[in-house]
């Protein structure tokens, strides 16, 4: 970051930063701005003109510009720049304007029933709440960007994505939202650290308990974490809900189903965490996701949990020697999904339904998830896009072992929706698991405290429920 991405899609880390402000997008004056785009019939201005084609499927008329908006936190925005040169050798006479900011809620939403942006990359702390953009119909469905035809590689755009990107995007059936990252998520330590030493990395919580010992007498905390935003520790959190009890129950939580939150081991699956901070292994302070990253780099803490943004967020401090190493979150003896990984798309594109040039957006879309634009993302942030085989030729150990964790993972990957579905929930979960990690609450009474935060949603009928069924 500077602010950091997410999906995560869920995860993503806005989808995912999953929205640390997003429950208070109704308060703003803006919120009376979507709701005026509610029905409204989208812009005609330039999204008509040129004939279609398949370098140019959705007619795109030259001498037009199109506004691009980029998020610019941990991903940083070069590979976007890349994306406007690409863009450009297919369109030249077409005009891009791009600009990149931290604050899209504060700077885009404003605009979204006057004279939007064409483009906006929607991520970060100040992101705009997918769930209202989408009931009020404030953006774009593009369901047609994924059957128009892929930029540079055969097939169509949703044949070129790698699983669950569309998934990610898809809401009342309907395809919204373009993530174009793609982030692993887990426990990162030194490589380098751990040969000198002769530690093993631990693969469950009670390699990691027998571990803690040996490296407090090294003058280090054996984790660190990001304990100002709670969507951070809602990550690994989730992820050893999910590890522990599988799949289902997690769907039954997105899909506020009676006492879901009381299923079987979803309590013993948060209970490691509980004991992590009562045992003081826990690096001290409140430090947020820069300071928390910056402290595992000097040595101050063993593991860090994050996504894989991490390398290229903090490239200007990383000591030399230092070998950046995802591993999977620890697992417990029984646990039902022990080798799902998490991962998912993020950092996500909307197209306003006022946008002037909504074929142009559609259009830099396609170069965004086109073969060279992935890799080229891969490249300049060490980490995965969304496009299949990204990574592929990029020389890096971090993505590396984000790779190697990929492969051996099985073939569900973990994901939650709910943060997507309802900006309340969202928010309430954030700011439980803070209170979890802080020693605030045990692992029982975060349970029955999201039980009850899920039943005010599901019993309120003024919030429109969602759906997952996968």
């Amino acid at each position: 970051m500077s602010d950091s991405p997410e999906n995560i899609g869920d995860l993503s880390r806005r989808t995912l930063l999953q929205r640390a402000a997003a429950a208070g997008l109704l308060a703003v004056p803006a919120a009376g701005m979507l709701s005026a785009c509610a029905g409204s019939e989208p812009s005609k201005s330039e999204d008509s003109g040129a004939a279609k084609s398949k370098d140019n499927p959705f007619g795109v008329k030259d001498g037009s510009a199109v506004k691009v908006v980029v998020f610019n936190g941990g991903l940083g925005d070069q590979w976007a720049k890349e994306d406007k040169v690409l863009f450009n050798a297919k369109h030249p006479n077409i005009t891009v304007n791009m600009s990149s900011t931290q604050k899209i809620k504060t700077e885009e939403q404003p605009k979204m029933a006057t004279q939007p942006s064409d483009l906006v990359m929607n991520s970060g702390a100040d992101i705009m709440d997918r769930s209202t953009l989408i009931n009020e119909g404030a953006i774009e469905p593009l369901d047609d960007l994924l059957t128009a035809p892929a930029w540079d590689s055969e097939g169509t755009v949703a044949d070129s994505l790698l699983p669950g990107t569309v998934t990610d995007g898809t809401q009342n059936g309907k395809f919204y939202v373009v993530n174009v990252a793609y982030t692993v998520w887990g426990n990162w330590y030194n490589a380098a650290l751990f040969k000198r030493e002769g530690w093993q990395a631990p693969t469950t919580w009670d390699d990691f308990f027998a571990l803690a010992p040996k490296i407090k007498a090294k003058g280090m905390a054996p984790y660190v974490h990001d304990a100002a935003h709670g969507y951070y520790p809602r990550w690994a959190l989730f992820a050893s809900i999910w590890k522990a009890v599988g799949k289902q129950p997690i769907i039954d939580i997105d899909n506020l189903k009676d006492n879901a939150w009381k299923a079987d081991g979803i309590v013993a699956a948060l209970e490691p965490w509980e004991k992590l901070v009562k045992d003081k292994l826990l690096l001290p302070g409140k430090l947020d996701h820069t300071q928390s990253q910056q402290a595992w780099l000097d040595g101050k803490a063993a593991f860090i949990q994050v996504g894989t943004w991490l390398k290229n967020e903090m490239s200007a401090t990383i000591p030399p020697g230092f070998e950046m190493t995802l591993s999977d979150y620890w697992s417990k003896p029984g646990d039902k999904a022990a080798k799902d990984v998490f991962a998912s798309s993020g950092e996500g594109f909307v197209v306003p339904s006022k946008a002037p040039n909504k074929a142009a957006a559609k259009e830099f879309l396609r170069a965004i998830l086109s073969k060279a634009g992935s890799a080229k993302f891969a490249e300049l942030t060490k980490s995965l896009a969304s496009t299949k085989g990204s990574g592929d030729n990029v020389q890096d150990t971090a993505l590396a072992s984000a790779n190697t964790l990929m492969k051996s993972g099985s073939t569900d990957l973990i994901s939650v929706k709910f943060p997507d579905f309802y900006a309340d929930l969202d928010k309430e979960s954030q700011n439980l698991s803070e209170e979890l990690m802080a020693g605030r609450l045990t692992a029982q009474q975060f349970v029955d405290k999201m039980q009850a935060a899920a039943d005010k949603v599901a019993k309120d009928s003024s919030v429109k429920k969602q759906t997952r069924t996968a």
